[in-house]
């Protein structure tokens, strides 16, 4: 604000304080008489001016220990030129002159200062709470995401074991597992010890550990897909076939909408002709044969595969679009489906079906609901889209694992 904009502005509350001291039964007292002749006698100017500036003097100097209570212990962690400390720094001088223009009997220029004094310190406390807000949703972002590595970690420990039972030497896997699972537990720990600038540094660490384990675990399950090509063989032309019928009702719809599919198409096209070629070997037996054209072909695969999940999203992004017209009436059916779904898991627990990745995934759905709702709450609706999204995704993939193994 213009600093002849605050000085109108604090002249203005100044004027509203004014009307404030007079006391009730003095004004009843007068009703007859005009305002002028009512205050007549009562108070003169410069006593309502004193009293204004004593009573704002008094606020002011309980605001700023407030101020100070919470800003002091931030100075270091800020930039110098941080709005917080800007309007901090501001407000103090503006204290320390209304404080002086108060002792030497300056009321009018007191009640000015001390007004664009609490003026700075609310929008320096303002700007506080609102980093605050923000750093508690990168905390919870940043527990979400490692606790996303629990369904990581045992699928590498599923490997070890496998690897293990087919005679591969995993060492160097299970090193680095125990590393980087170890740096993943520092970064709770220090969540839960509140140190969240420790924390974000942890979190470095432990992403780099993750990244070599990824390399290592990536040629251990290649070592062992030669071991199991017939498995992965069948797994892929499964896959591959539901994949082909997506993308092409995608086409299809595509097309009837007038939208360019070009892309889609050619990534189908290049798609199908490895599928070919796999499934003719896989015909007659030639299973690491088969899997050597797999290998061959990762990048033509994994762009297909691509083009599924993105068809998907999109589908699944429609449907969001479609339930979040009815908030309400979305939350109760997550919740209906929630509940339906840990049910079902436990019958399929109790029949001896390893069901802990799909419980994983139904608490990731409950956790993404959870957050979604807090971000509505606070009038983001676009993050809370984010969230029931993952939330609606997880659940569709639980819904299928039940599916396959009713």
């Amino acid at each position: 604000m213009p600093m002849n904009g605050m000085k109108a502005f604090a002249m203005a509350l100044a004027v509203l304080l004014v009307g404030s001291l007079v006391p009730l039964g003095l004004a009843e007292a007068n009703g007859e008489a005009n305002d002028t002749e009512a205050y007549t006698g009562v108070l003169d100017n410069a006593t309502r001016e004193a009293l204004i500036a004593e009573r704002l003097v008094e606020n002011l100097q309980k605001l700023s220990r407030f101020a100070e209570d919470k800003i002091e212990g931030l100075k270091d962690k800020l930039p110098e030129n941080s709005t917080i400390l800007t309007h901090y720094n501001m407000a103090e001088e503006y204290k320390e002159r209304a404080v002086e223009e108060y002792n030497a009997g300056d009321y009018y220029n007191s009640i000015l200062d001390s007004l664009t004094a609490m003026h700075h310190y609310r929008v320096a406390l303002s700007a506080i709470r609102e980093a605050g807000e923000k750093v508690q949703d990168a905390r919870e972002r940043l527990r979400m995401g490692i606790e996303r590595t629990t369904e990581y970690f045992r699928f590498v420990e599923k490997t070890i074991k496998m690897a293990e039972n087919q005679g591969i030497d995993v060492s160097n896997l299970t090193a680095l597992y125990n590393e980087t699972k170890a740096a993943y537990k520092a970064v709770l720990d220090d969540l839960k010890a509140g140190d969240y600038e420790k924390a974000k540094e942890d979190y470095e660490v432990a992403e780099e550990k993750k990244a070599l384990l990824d390399e290592e675990l990536r040629k251990v399950r290649e070592q062992l897909a030669y071991a199991n090509a017939d498995k992965i063989v069948r797994d892929f032309l499964d896959k591959g076939e539901k994949g082909i019928e997506i993308v092409e009702k995608a086409i299809e719809a595509g097309e009837e909408n007038g939208q360019n599919v070009t892309e889609l198409q050619e990534k189908l096209d290049a798609f199908s002709e490895v599928y070919e070629q796999v499934k003719a070997l896989a015909d007659e037996g030639k299973w690491e044969e088969a899997l050597s054209v797999m290998n061959d072909n990762r990048e033509t695969i994994g762009d297909f595969h691509r083009a599924v999940n993105f068809v998907l999203r999109k589908a699944r992004e429609r449907e969001l679009d479609e339930k979040m017209k009815n908030l309400r009436g979305f939350l109760k059916e997550m919740n209906d489906r929630i509940q339906k779904d840990g049910k079902a898991l436990q019958g399929l627990r109790r029949r001896g079906v390893d069901t802990r990745r799909a419980e994983l995934g139904l608490r990731v759905a409950v956790e993404e609901l959870r957050m979604g709702i807090h971000f509505l709450g606070k009038k983001k609706p676009a993050d809370a889209r984010a969230h029931f999204a993952i939330a609606l995704e997880s659940l569709h993939r639980v819904e299928e694992f039940i599916l396959a193994h009713s």
